[in-house]
């Protein structure tokens, strides 16, 4: 009977450790959520961006956790942050996790909550706020999982772990990650792989980006006589651009067909959409309406994969889209780099002749994941690092998520969120204990 008593006893106390540590998950998870709600409250949207504040917020997040800091700004009122982890052999080339500051703008009567108050459901556990998904849930991520890996679990890494908090990536990063990658204080970091933003996956797996599509802006002017308005002629501004229109929809309908067909994704073709028209002659009431402009215009987004070369989209320019023999001009305005400082194409390899691919590879297989390997259809800070010949992939842990970066409502599931601090956990403790690759 004694025996019995001692066995119920022991039980007990088996039970009551487990409840013990079930509640301490609980409340570290809880002031987790907590601490990413408050950073989502700092309205960080343009084209006044508040930096000031989660700057703050990031800096005392880091002094709790026991990081470096140091702030620097290469245009003023823009800062650049960066969080140090030192690691026990400083002499090997650093790991490096980048996220931006910045959000686009929202419409707040198109919300079912207000856009920066981080509304909490607890019906669903999804929490609704603008830049939850792009890219604000990375930016926590990373320091809630080395706050679990410095504080709770006692893990020193080999290789140093900075993390990264940039300005304007939205508009472009050429205040914020184009002048950080030319400083100095980058040089110094010896930075031999980098981490950036993905996008949520619909699936169970985890997108990951080797490659991002370079933007062009493509302005095409067309001039022609001027004429009464009833006049039928060759060569009229209006009708050499819609020349071009029709050349340029015809291509762009081949490309989509393309991924219709599904033998390419869309961020494998080249995509050209119209974003303005400007022509005509102003009025007090509008236009004049019996007269035909000497000048008609159009603006359009064109997005090219890292498989693509440029040369040959500028010739089909020149060639089709804005002959000059139509009285026509053209301008590209290419937004960042489009080759690395070798001349090859932005692309980091997913094989194992790049070194860090099967470390990344086996972190997101012991965190129970899986990769998905794609080009990003849009474009990021990334392409001004791979510009170096510094390996880099976009990653956002958010499988099983509806892709709403940019759109209204935009939220994120707290369980998905904390799934992705694990995930974190097991991407930095493997690839900063990765020794081989010397530079």
């Amino acid at each position: 009977m004694a025996t019995f008593h001692r066995l119920l006893s022991i039980i007990a106390l088996i039970l009551l450790s487990s409840s013990s540590y079930i509640s301490t998950k609980e409340l570290q998870e809880e002031a987790a959520i907590n601490r990413f709600k408050e950073y989502l409250r700092f309205k960080t949207a343009h084209p006044n961006p508040n930096y000031t504040a989660p700057v703050s917020f990031l800096l005392n997040q880091a002094e709790s956790i026991g990081l470096q800091s140091k702030t620097l700004e290469f245009v003023p009122g823009k800062p650049v942050l960066l969080l140090t982890w030192p690691g026990s052999n400083p002499s090997l080339p650093c790991i490096l996790f980048n996220s931006h500051l910045d959000s686009v703008p929202a419409e707040p009567d198109k919300w079912s909550h207000p856009p920066f108050s981080a509304f909490h459901s607890s019906d669903t556990g999804n929490i609704f706020a603008r830049g939850v998904q792009d890219d604000k849930c990375i930016s926590i991520q990373y320091l809630e999982a080395i706050r679990n890996l410095k504080l709770v679990k006692n893990f020193e890494p080999i290789r140093t772990v900075h993390v990264l908090y940039v300005p304007d990536e939205e508009i472009g990063g050429f205040d914020g990650m184009a002048k950080f990658v030319e400083s100095s204080e980058f040089l110094e970091l010896n930075v031999g792989f980098f981490m950036d933003e993905g996008q949520a996956s619909t699936s169970d797996e985890f997108r990951v980006f080797y490659a991002d599509r370079s933007p062009w802006h493509l302005i095409i002017k067309a001039k022609g006589a001027p004429a009464h308005g009833s006049r039928m002629f060759d060569n009229s501004a209006s009708e050499n651009l819609m020349k071009s229109i029709e050349t340029i929809t015809r291509f762009r309908d081949a490309q989509f067909d393309v991924v219709k067909a599904g033998k390419a994704a869309n961020s494998e073709v080249i995509s050209v959409n119209t974003v303005y028209l400007k022509s005509g002659i102003p009025s007090p009431t509008g236009f004049v309406m019996n007269m035909q402009p000497t000048e008609a215009e159009a603006g359009f987004d064109v997005r090219l994969p890292p498989t693509v070369d440029p040369d040959l989209v500028k010739r089909r320019i020149a060639e089709e889209w804005a002959p000059a023999t139509r009285n026509m001009t053209y301008q590209i305005i290419e937004k960042g780099p489009i080759r690395d400082y070798q001349g090859r194409p932005l692309m980091t390899l997913t094989n194992d002749s790049n070194p860090w691919w099967p470390v990344l590879k086996y972190a997101i297989t012991a965190a129970g994941g899986k990769l998905k390997p794609e080009i990003l259809a849009s474009t990021t800070d990334a392409r001004y690092i791979r510009q170096l010949g510094i390996p880099v992939f976009g990653f956002s842990p958010m499988s099983n998520t509806p892709i709403l970066l940019h759109d209204h409502n935009e939220f994120l599931n707290d369980r998905v969120f904390l799934r992705g601090i694990e995930v974190y956990e097991s991407v930095i403790r493997s690839l900063s204990s990765f020794v081989e690759p010397s530079h």
